[in-house]
């Protein structure tokens, strides 16, 4: 893996008025010209992405959004764009001229407060004149110190741009950092067995993002892992003199790896360390309950996190849908949605599954597990639903205490 994936970054929201230099902004802290700037308003149409390493900050995502005050029917198309950027930022600068502060920018706190994420105000374009006394008033009482800058001028710009680090990494310190994938669970010397099929999903001359991920993880927490396909597992189990610290498979091969996996050792599946990883187990657990208590009608939403064309054998949109029919008994109403929209109405829906989100960031999996809370529908993941439908989820619920128990507590 060459460089960090993107949902791994910290991800940074850039939020202001049309034309108060946002765009400007970003070429500054990213040191390049990475987005088009204009005096005319308007002119970022749609969120800018810029991924980078930030130093010492780390990997970073900066979003670059179109302003919030934008007018017009595009221009609600666009705001609605960047309102959209709250459910995937973990911190956000706030782009401000010396003398402007009104409703606009009040929103943009309201909600980065509602969303437990850090605002750091930059006032631009101080080239041209002071900050206003409202202005520092209003930021004084919010309790948000300002950075002073002008983009587009040297004077100043590296002090700005340092100051701006010095926020972030006293943002991402207070922040909980990236917890193991499966580390805490191997010990430095001990082995895992890693089941990875070689199917029609597996990329050619490649393995997908998760399972680089987990060995990763593996090498950096002073673990050994043997990695084998389904077919060699048996091979590869008496291989060891010892047994392995803990087996993990592809969730389509869930019930072949506990089928051949020995009574004591600990088993689970690629998308079950990401659904902790990446989101709320027990509640995910909990989630899978319900899909005992679904009826043949009953509608269900899939949300994918990256768009793709979908294949013969596609996990979430033939496999994972022909499982819930076994289960079931009947035909399900299934609607999927991919990449980061969602469906406007998730209280029509009696389960919502999440896939892996290995191309989504922690926040914004935490986000849509409010969401569909606030509906009152249960939500799972790939991984959970798949060895739900399978029978074998409390087996590969086992490493995770808490998890199970919320399994166990949905299904009484």
């Amino acid at each position: 893996m060459q460089t960090t994936p993107k949902s791994m970054r910290l991800q940074i929201a850039i939020f202001g008025r049309t034309n108060v230099g946002k765009s400007s902004v970003l070429n500054m802290l990213a040191g390049q010209d990475v987005a088009i700037t204009s005096p005319v308003p308007g002119t970022t149409t749609d969120v800018v992405e810029k991924s980078m390493e930030l130093l010492p900050v780390g990997p970073v995502v900066f979003l670059d959004t179109a302003g919030i005050d934008d007018t017009g029917e595009l221009g609600a198309l666009r705001t609605e764009r960047a309102r959209k950027i709250f459910d995937r930022a973990e911190a956000a600068i706030l782009v401000l001229e010396p003398g402007t502060w009104g409703p606009w920018e009040q929103q943009v706190v309201k909600t980065a407060a509602g969303k437990n994420i850090k605002i750091i105000p930059l006032i631009n374009k101080t080239d041209l004149a002071a900050p206003s006394a409202e202005l520092l008033a209003a930021l004084r009482d919010l309790g948000l110190a300002p950075v002073l800058c002008s983009a587009i001028s040297k004077n100043g710009r590296e002090a700005a741009v340092a100051e701006v680090k010095k926020r972030l990494l006293e943002i991402t310190a207070n922040n909980a950092g990236p917890r193991a994938i499966l580390g805490d669970l191997v010990k430095p010397g001990q082995t895992a067995i890693l089941i990875i099929p070689i199917d029609k999903e597996a990329p050619k001359g490649r393995i997908i993002l998760p399972q680089v991920q987990a060995m990763r993880d593996l090498l950096d927490h002073g673990a050994l892992s043997l990695t084998t396909r389904e077919v060699e597992y048996p091979q590869a189990l008496a291989a060891l003199k010892a047994p392995p610290s803990l087996v993990v498979c592809d969730s389509q091969v869930v019930d072949f790896m506990v089928k051949h996996t020995p009574v004591g050792v600990p088993c689970t599946t690629f998308s079950i360390l990401f659904a902790r990883f990446k989101g709320d187990l027990p509640a995910y657990a909990a989630g899978a309950a319900a899909i005992r208590c679904l009826r043949p009608g009953d509608r269900i939403v899939v949300l994918e996190g990256c768009s793709h064309h979908a294949i013969e054998d596609d996990i979430g949109r033939v496999k994972l849908p022909r499982w819930l029919k076994e289960t079931v008994g009947g035909e399900l109403k299934i609607d999927t949605f991919a990449g980061h929209d969602l469906p406007k109405d998730l209280g029509v829906y009696k389960l919502a599954i999440q896939c892996g989100g290995c191309m989504l960031t922690r926040t914004e999996i935490l986000g849509r597990m409010g969401k569909t809370a606030q509906a009152g529908i249960p939500i799972t993941n790939y991984g959970t639903a798949i060895s739900e439908c399978k029978g074998v989820l409390e087996r590969v619920l086992s490493p995770f205490p808490d998890a199970l128990a919320a399994y166990r507590a949905a299904r009484k």
